[in-house]
């Protein structure tokens, strides 16, 4: 949220709908609250009955399709997106073709296959945004630390992409980034237009959003999204120069990636305006980064299950204390308003989650047998930007609708209208009108067909 609009240390973690409050001021001069499945091609089989094996040609397709996949891994970050990667992949063995060298087989790459364990995370922490945009309820962010969990996503993938060179994978970052963005703020910006709002010069944060694009009160609820944006974007940037640094001595950099946010709360909390609200979000979220870092590279993989464990109960211990502890300061426990305590809290779960990930090599495989939960995950990571971008514009217009319905005596008789879970049903209706309406923006920015789903 930007530090004009939100007022000095004025917290963001509200709920939305009826019976809004709000919230108590903080210290804190943030925001909080807050991103094809390939199936396994036969190859060629060797023709038997014949003096020799003969390696059959690699078919065209198979190439094109791997570099199709590079490019959209590249291009990977979601939701809320963000940007949320709607493309996780897994690299698979090398396979040998009979026949082929004189070694007795040339390796071929298997065709990349959809990483499910990813893709669901990322579709559970954009269903917990919009629950938490709905109800505002202050536990939500410890059961499920939806920003933690994507940002950390964000991160491996990130990783991945670094293997190339990294202009080309920043400058496909933005690509996939800023037209939604774009698209959506077109509206927006419009909208707010309307509404009596004068823009100055710092419009120039809504083509790139390097810091809080301004708004009015009257927008705030759509634009107060943005930092995320922001902040990805922020990483995005870093990644290259933070890659290096972590590869040099990777536990011990994992462990000072807490070092700022320990600074920013017991140190000096920084400028009251665009560059301190920037370097609170990027100081919380700091290790998530970095833990997808240690993901990718194999450090997760390599310690052992006691030091892990204790490291993440130590780490939730001190988050969940300094968020219960701190409940007059702040007002609430919801991690959502304390900076410190969602760090800490995050990277707690977060590591865990990860480091199960390396361990036991979860993928979750046996998604697929599903049709249709498979089917919506894959929507959901597809898509993730979109859900991020307009989930709040959905949850605005449902009040209004929500109002037309009291003038239908059936509606009104029969319908739970003054249910927020109605209004959060009805929001999901709105957000998957959105999704078909404006999705393509993201088949665009990724330089693919258009499509209405994935």
């Amino acid at each position: 949220m930007s530090w004009e609009q939100q007022g000095q240390g004025q917290g963001q973690g509200y709920g939305y709908g009826y019976g809004y409050q709000e919230p108590a001021p903080s210290p804190y001069p943030q925001s909080y609250g807050h991103e094809q499945g390939y199936a396994q091609q036969p190859y060629g089989q060797p023709q038997y009955g014949q003096p020799q094996y003969v390696q059959q040609p690699y078919p065209q397709e198979y190439a094109e399709r791997e570099q199709e996949v590079d490019v959209e891994a590249e291009a990977t970050a979601s939701m809320p997106v963000v940007e949320p990667e709607p493309e996780a992949v897994v690299e698979p063995e090398p396979v040998v073709v009979p026949g082929a060298g004189e070694a007795g087989g040339a390796k071929q790459p298997k065709p990349p296959v959809r990483d499910r364990y990813f893709d669901t995370l990322r579709a559970l922490a954009l269903i917990r945004v919009v629950t938490y945009h709905t109800f505002g309820w202050a536990w939500a962010g410890m059961v499920f630390p939806s920003m933690g969990i994507m940002f950390s996503l964000a991160g491996t993938l990130m990783a991945k992409s670094l293997e190339r060179p990294a202009l080309k994978v920043v400058k496909s970052r933005l690509r996939r980034l800023l037209p939604p963005f774009w698209f959506w703020g077109v509206f927006v910006v419009l909208a707010m237009l309307i509404h009596d709002w004068m823009p100055n010069w710092e419009i120039v944060y809504w083509i790139v959003p390097l810091g809080d694009p301004p708004g009015n009160a009257w927008g705030e609820q759509a634009w107060e999204i943005l930092w995320y944006l922001r902040t990805y974007l922020w990483f995005v940037l870093l990644s290259p120069l933070l890659l290096r640094v972590f590869r040099l001595a990777p536990l011990p950099v994992l462990a000072l990636s807490l070092a700022p946010i320990l600074a920013l709360g017991f140190v000096w909390a920084g400028p009251d305006n665009r560059l301190g609200s920037g370097l609170w979000d990027l100081s919380t979220y700091l290790f998530c980064w970095m833990l997808g870092f240690a993901h990718r590279d194999g450090v997760l993989q390599r310690m052992k299950p006691a030091v892990v464990v204790v490291l993440s109960l130590a780490a939730l211990g001190f988050g969940g204390w300094y968020a219960l502890s701190h409940q007059a300061e702040f007002g609430t426990y919801d991690l959502d308003e304390n900076p410190l305590a969602q760090a800490f809290w995050s990277a707690g779960f977060v590591l865990l989650l990860m480091w199960a990930k390396a361990y036991f090599g979860i993928d979750f495989a046996w998604l697929t047998r599903f049709r249709r939960t498979d089917r919506l995950v894959t929507v959901f990571n597809a898509r993730a930007v979109t859900i991020y971008l307009w989930h709040e514009i959905a949850l605005i217009l449902a009040v209004p609708l929500i109002d037309r319905f009291w003038e239908v005596p059936a509606f009104e008789t029969y319908l739970p209208l003054e249910s927020q879970w109605f209004m959060f049903g009805i929001g999901w209706l709105l957000i998957g009108a959105f999704v078909l309406m404006c999705g393509w923006v993201e088949d665009v920015a990724a330089k693919k067909k258009p499509k209405l789903l994935p």
